[in-house]
This record gives C-alpha cells, sequence and structure tokens, in this order.
C-alpha cells in the first residue's frame, strides 16, 4: 500500500508500508534513544542492516557532544545501507510534559538537519510509537504539522520527497486517514 500526496514545488510525502532498512534514500530517520544505543526496534534493525560502524560512530558522537536532549538530532554514516546518512533523533516518551510540542519539534530538527545537508530524498518511521509508546494518531498529527510548517517555513529546501515508512496496514490506514486533514492532494500507487 502506498499513497502520495503531491505539494508545491515539485515536492512528495508518500506514506507506505515499508521496510525502512531498505530505503534508496539521502537519509533515514532513526528514533534513537539518548545514548545513541541501537539494540531494539528501527535503531537495532539499523545496526543489523547497516553494520556495526553505525554504533561505533553513534558511541564516538555521545562520547564528544554527550547525550541527545528529547528533540535533539546527530548524524552518522548509514554503514551498508542504501542510504547515504542517517539522522538520529531523540523523539519523546509517553507520560512525558508537551508530548505534541516536543514530537512537533523532533520533526522539525529532523527537516532543519536534512535541509541544511541538502538532504533531498527522506525516510522516517514514526518516531515515538514504538517503545516510547506515544500513539500513531498523536505521532502522525504532528509529523504532518511539521511537514506543513517546515516548507512553510523553508520554501527554497532541498527536500523533494519525504516518505513515511509504516510498518502494517492498521498504522497505515491511521497516517492516511490523518493526512488529509492536512493535504487535499489523492494520488494511490
Amino acid at each position: 500500500m502506498t499513497h502520495v500526496h503531491l505539494l508545491e514545488r515539485d515536492r512528495a510525502l508518500k506514506l507506505e508500508i515499508a521496510d525502512i532498512t531498505v530505503q534508496e534514500v539521502d537519509a533515514i530517520i532513526n528514533p534513537a534513544n539518548a545514548y545513541l544505543r541501537h539494540g531494539g526496534g528501527v535503531a537495532g534493525a539499523l545496526v543489523r542492516a547497516g553494520g556495526r560502524e553505525i554504533q561505533l560512530e553513534s558511541d564516538a558522537l555521545v562520547r564528544t557532544d554527550g547525550p541527545l536532549e528529547v528533540s535533539g538530532v546527530a548524524v552518522t554514516c548509514a554503514g551498508t545501507l542504501k542510504a547515504g546518512k542517517i539522522i538520529h533523533v531523540l523523539g519523546p516518551r509517553l507520560g512525558e510534559k508537551d508530548i505534541e510540542e516536543k514530537l512537533h519539534g523532533s520533526f522539525m530538527n529532523v527537516y532543519k538537519k536534512a535541509g541544511a545537508m541538502g538532504i533531498v530524498t527522506l525516510a522516517t518511521p514514526a518516531i515515538s510509537t514504538g517503545i516510547f509508546g506515544v500513539s500513531v494518531r498523536i505521532c502522525a498529527r504532528e509529523f504532518f504539522r511539521a511537514t506543513v510548517d517546515y516548507f512553510k517555513s523553508y520554501p527554497s529546501s532541498s527536500l523533494k520527497l519525504v516518505k513515511m515508512c509504516l510498518i502494517n496496514s492498521k498504522t497505515y490506514s491511521e497516517f492516511l486517514s490523518i493526512s488529509f486533514d492536512y493535504f487535499n492532494s489523492k494520488q494511490e500507487l
């Protein structure tokens, strides 16, 4: 299942059920923990698929810069993945104050970093919806709100394609339904 929303300036937002570890994009987003320890979830899958050098580079970043703050980002190599880079972001956990604003900030900081790096294609999972326990509904709303806000604030951004890689049809359906609150274009593939 795939759905594409066509945006202004030849941009596209693609929702799909997909394995993020096999995406051929300039950067993949990893919903990381503060210490960039990639043992489970998407993080673990990226290291298993891309190699130990991702973890080694992450460890070096934490030694140098310290742990990530909520909504903070860090960039590493992508090892042997088809992506060029990994942008790690620490999303909020269920129960934190201002969870919506922190999740919005997480997506915005990813977009800002990607734009600063000249990234054209970007793939992301549903940040904070795994072991961090944030609902798919909250994640979807903040993802779409951040996408609209980013392109409104940075109209000349290098980003042309943002792919939301979703884990199953239930999550896909929820994202798709909420997407029509933000975008009108309909193009089923």
